[in-house]
């Protein structure tokens, strides 16, 4: 009796063990300047960085071993705090803090920058293009454009601000918001018709439409001579004479651009139980946000990128619009996604 011939399956389609997509919202470093808000035809000056020394006072939190102990206690808090810092503030006849930085929105179809698979990348370039098709770019687009419109990117520079003004130009076209420090940053609920143009300027570079850069500024009054907030430099050399550096582009303070980004990303209102989070984080594989501490989307309740996206591109199985949105964002961010070799 002849043997039963064996059928053979088709081989399931595997994660690209190389894998990175370039970033669709290319932002430039941004350039910190200064002006006196009551004389409209002086041109601004560059905020200039400026070294000081301080003596300040320990404030850590000590062991039981040295808090019950005043012998031991007293020598370390009296003991000074000496520092050399960078510091970055107005002059004193001027009150307004101008921030510039340039965005470019290339466009996205789902084509990584390398990838070593064909049939993935067959498969990942095809379930892109059903989104693009039948959600498009514009939910992701609205929520970018309320991100530059409420000036989320100026940061610690937003706090205490009596006035912000926000202005983006789109080639001979302008657009500006007054009162920027009132469009909330918990929501995405805001309305109007000069967000509207802007979110339609992101979509159009974003689906290809048009060549899209965009040049912001924010002009916030903060008060004469006020302390700003350009980015502090991460010291590596453990034998710097200073203890905080802060960026400087041609002597002039700045903010780099991947702080802006992570601003203009914080779009993640998706990764909660209920459709909307209390608040939206940054649009990261696995929901970090390093001043907390947390990774809000983790792998064991299938919430981060990998397990959405897998299951998406190898097993067909399309996740709620809320995830597809926030899988769509970590794309257009950009990064590497292959698969690591180490354990």
């Amino acid at each position: 009796m002849a043997a039963k011939q064996k059928t053979t399956t088709q081989d399931r389609l595997e994660v690209a063990k190389v894998l990175a997509f370039e970033r669709k919202l290319d932002v430039s470093d941004a350039y910190f300047w200064q002006k006196d808000s009551k004389d409209g035809k002086a041109s601004a000056i560059p905020v200039p960085i400026r070294e000081k020394s301080v003596r300040g006072t320990i404030s850590n939190r000590f062991s039981d071993t040295i808090a019950s102990d005043p012998v031991k206690l007293n020598p370390k808090i009296e003991s000074p705090n000496l520092q050399r810092v960078d510091a970055a503030a107005l002059d004193d006849d001027k009150d307004t803090l101008i921030v510039r930085w340039s965005c470019k929105a290339l466009p996205f179809d789902g084509s990584p920058y390398v990838c070593n698979d064909q049939a993935y990348q067959s498969a990942l370039v095809k379930t892109v293009q059903g989104y693009l098709e039948t959600q498009g770019v514009q939910e992701l687009a609205r929520r970018y454009a309320a991100n530059i419109a409420n000036a989320r990117w100026l940061w610690r520079n937003r706090m205490g601000a009596e006035d912000i003004t926000v202005s983006v130009r789109n080639g001979s076209e302008t657009i500006s918001f007054s009162e920027a420090e009132r469009i909330g940053l918990n929501d995405f609920t805001h309305s109007s018709p000069e967000l509207e143009q802007l979110s339609g300027w992101l979509a159009a570079g974003l689906s290809g439409q048009s060549f899209t850069i965009l040049y912001i500024e924010a002009q916030v009054r903060v008060g004469y001579g006020q302390e700003v907030y350009p980015s502090q430099e991460l010291i590596l050399d453990t034998g710097s004479r200073k203890s905080k550096v802060l960026y400087q582009i041609n002597g002039k303070a700045g903010m780099h651009s991947q702080k802006i980004g992570n601003a203009i990303r914080t779009i993640d209102t998706w990764y909660g139980e209920a459709a909307e989070a209390p608040f939206p984080i940054a649009v990261e594989p696995y929901g970090s946000v390093t001043t907390l501490g947390t990774a809000f989307r983790q792998p064991k309740q299938k919430k981060d990128f990998y397990s959405i996206f897998d299951a998406w591109v190898l097993d067909g199985k399309a996740p709620a619009l809320a995830d597809q949105h926030y899988a769509m964002a970590v794309l257009i961010r950009g990064g590497v996604f292959g698969e690591s070799g180490k354990e």
